[in-house]
């Protein structure tokens, strides 16, 4: 039996409404964050889409040392806690970390689980305790069957308020694939909404030699199929100018072209 998943006055799972979930990959500053937050709920608003916004604190698995991470988890959640209250928006964010778990519930309303991390049993252990609903990320190196034993790790925990994310699949080298099988596969598998994330999966990880490189151009026609596969929602990362954005450049998309991606996607019959 499917799950409903509510968050605030969102439902999300099977019959429920297309979700998106979305904002830059990384914190920059406050004013970013808000131009991308407003707009993002103003597009949504206006297409009648739930919204959740996502950004990171901290992005801990960067590829290289030099690689710009974020304001940090104290800095971080000030800024996600002030865009929750201003914009009265849901907030979802990740942790890398047992010792953010307690900070980090105080602000989101959803954990996510970063898909590196997704078979760490004490950080989803811990993270399931909090009773917040969890996003699980399908790490690039599982399959769609091997997101079940995951998924148990935090029901174990008596917590049932879990969504799953695919984000593409190792596929040789510094590339991804996705199989749209692994959409239902996992949907009957574990019962949990599927979420697609749609520009993690054109990423091309370590593609540019100290950085991954992408291929943005395919998210909006990856979405697409996902929708028609049945996704439960779709997870995109989106800047202003994505050139200049210090994290996931490459894949992510640009926030003036949002709004005609999004009515493409929930013309699709689902």
């Amino acid at each position: 039996m499917a799950n409903i998943v509510k968050c605030k006055n969102i439902k999300i799972g099977k019959g429920c409404p297309l979700l998106f979930i979305s904002g830059p990959c990384v914190l920059e500053d406050y004013k970013t964050a808000y131009e991308i937050a407003s707009s993002l709920k103003e597009i949504t608003s206006r297409l009648n889409i739930p919204f959740i916004f996502k950004a990171s604190y901290d992005k801990a698995n960067r590829t290289s040392i030099n690689s710009y991470r974020g304001p940090g988890i104290k800095k971080g959640l000030e800024i996600l806690n002030a865009l929750k209250k201003e914009l009265n928006i849901p907030i979802l964010s990740d942790i890398h970390k047992i010792s953010e778990i307690e900070a980090a519930a105080e602000t989101l309303d959803i954990i996510q689980i970063p898909a590196f991390l997704c078979r760490q049993t004490d950080l989803i252990s811990e993270a399931a305790k909090t009773g917040k609903i969890i996003n699980i990320k399908k790490g690039q190196f599982l399959s769609p069957f091997d997101i079940k034993n995951v998924a148990e790790k935090a029901t174990s925990f008596k917590n049932k308020k879990i969504i799953i994310t695919e984000r593409g699949t190792m596929f040789g080298y510094n590339n991804l694939v996705v199989d749209f099988r692994g959409i239902k596969i996992m949907q009957d598998n574990t019962g949990f909404p599927i979420i697609f994330d749609a520009t993690h999966s054109v990423q091309l990880p370590g593609g540019a030699g100290t950085s991954s490189a992408g291929q943005r151009e395919f998210a909006p026609i990856l979405a697409k199929a996902a929708v028609a596969a049945g996704a439960d929602g779709i997870f995109a990362e989106v800047y202003k100018d994505p050139s200049k954005a210090l994290c996931d450049g490459p894949n992510s998309l640009y926030l003036d072209s949002v709004s005609d991606i999004l009515e493409d996607i929930i013309s699709i019959p689902r």
